[in-house]
């Protein structure tokens, strides 16, 4: 059986998980998060875009 969950999903999962078992703070989370989005309108954004794909086709496995 597979099961496909968008990456945002898992990343939210570890978010909630570090805040309720790891002791970390809700608006470093909070802050983090609002970096991402403006780190998102940069030039770095295609880079970090193919990095994550790269990255999640490494541990998926290449399908072609």
């Amino acid at each position: 059986m597979t099961v496909s969950l968008p990456l945002v999903v898992l990343l939210g999962f570890f978010a909630w998980g570090a805040v309720k078992f790891l002791g970390v703070r809700t608006w470093i989370v909070v802050l983090i998060a609002l970096f991402g989005f403006w780190l998102s309108d940069t030039f770095m954004a295609p880079a970090i875009e193919s990095g994550t794909r790269s990255g999640v086709d490494i541990i998926n496995g290449s399908h072609d």
